[in-house]
């Protein structure tokens, strides 16, 4: 696991270093949206919803909508002014004994891991957390808004479960509900039957995602039977393009700026004088391979020569021996 945060839990006048750690993770299957005909990924633009134009991320900004629908559009500097805090303190606020904290209230769940230090004072807390049967109420901010979260203590570890705010909890209302309506006694001793029948402890691996096994197991017959789809390359996007060549162009103008002390407003002139060093690079460019093409040329036309010589020496030789050897054999004949 990879810690996602580090801090110190304040207690009383002691401050316990720790980091922290996700307690969950989500094994749902996902799937993605697909083109049925040839497996492309389905891609969503962001696009303008009055004049229908595609906006890129450098122009979108946060907006709030009222209650009358009117937006509310809020720069950087709005944000900055807003509260927040970004200290690295999980502050214990008071001990409330553990059944008044609603598990609907309950959001994330993360494990509090101790630095070396901060070993002695970790387990003092966990063992007066776990004497008192209490869970600690603390306030603390992981990025940047201060939530509510408890500390509580399991397998172990203390376990930090942030805190739904009271009004983020729906009331339940419904109607079908409100009358005065209660099971009679009959049906309640039966009721009362069944459960005990079927009373028993909960065991977390007795259960498990019959669903997502099922997909898995689906997807390998697919691809042991050759049952797959062969995805091309996606084609790149000529906005793309256009875009980095524009940041190339503006990267290029800065340079100049800077090196002649000029301003890179005047695009035109710029353009123009970048088109004209393009073109006397390309031309350099293009003299340098000619003259890498001579040499080597010249390097493969003195070598085929030596290689030539080479062989008419080694023919010479071979005719001078069968002469000399023709020589012998005449004379001894005679």
């Amino acid at each position: 696991m990879r810690a996602i945060w580090k801090g110190a839990v304040s207690f009383g006048l002691v401050n316990v270093p720790v980091r922290l750690f996700s307690a969950t993770e989500n094994h749902d299957v996902q799937f993605r949206q697909v083109h049925e005909k040839d497996g492309g990924r389905i891609k969503y633009q962001r696009v303008c919803s009055i004049d229908g134009e595609e906006v890129p991320y450098s122009d979108i900004a946060k907006g709030y909508e009222a209650a009358d629908g009117q937006m509310v559009v809020l720069t950087d500097e709005d944000l900055k002014s807003l509260p927040t805090r970004s200290t690295k303190e999980i502050s214990i606020e008071k001990f409330v004994p553990s059944e008044q904290i609603d598990p609907l209230l309950f959001d994330k769940s993360y494990y509090l891991e101790p630095d070396k230090t901060g070993l002695k004072p970790y387990v003092l807390l966990r063992d007066a957390l776990e004497k008192a049967d209490r869970m600690a109420l603390v306030t603390v901010s992981v990025r940047t808004r201060m939530t509510l979260a408890v500390l509580r203590v399991r397998d172990g570890v203390i376990v930090l479960q942030t805190l739904l705010w009271a009004d983020e909890v729906r009331a339940p209302e419904f109607e079908s509900l409100s009358e005065e309506t209660h099971a009679t006694a009959k049906e309640l001793a039966m009721a009362s039957s069944l459960v005990d029948s079927l009373s028993g402890d909960y065991e977390p691996d007795e259960f498990e995602d019959d669903y997502s096994e099922a997909v898995t197991q689906l997807v390998a017959t697919k691809i042991e039977g050759g049952d797959i789809t062969e995805t091309p390359e996606a084609k790149g996007e000529e906005t793309e393009v256009v875009d980095l060549l524009a940041a190339l162009q503006r990267s290029v103008d800065k340079a100049k700026a800077s090196r002649t002390g000029g301003s890179s407003d005047s695009d035109s002139s710029d353009s123009g004088s970048s088109e004209t060093e393009s073109s006397g690079s390309a031309g350099k460019g293009a003299t340098k391979k000619s003259a890498a093409k001579k040499t080597t040329a010249k390097k493969s036309t003195a070598e085929s020569a030596t290689k030539k010589t080479a062989a008419k020496k080694t023919t010479a030789k071979k005719s001078t021996a069968k002469g000399a050897t023709k020589k012998a054999a005449t004379k001894k004949a005679s």
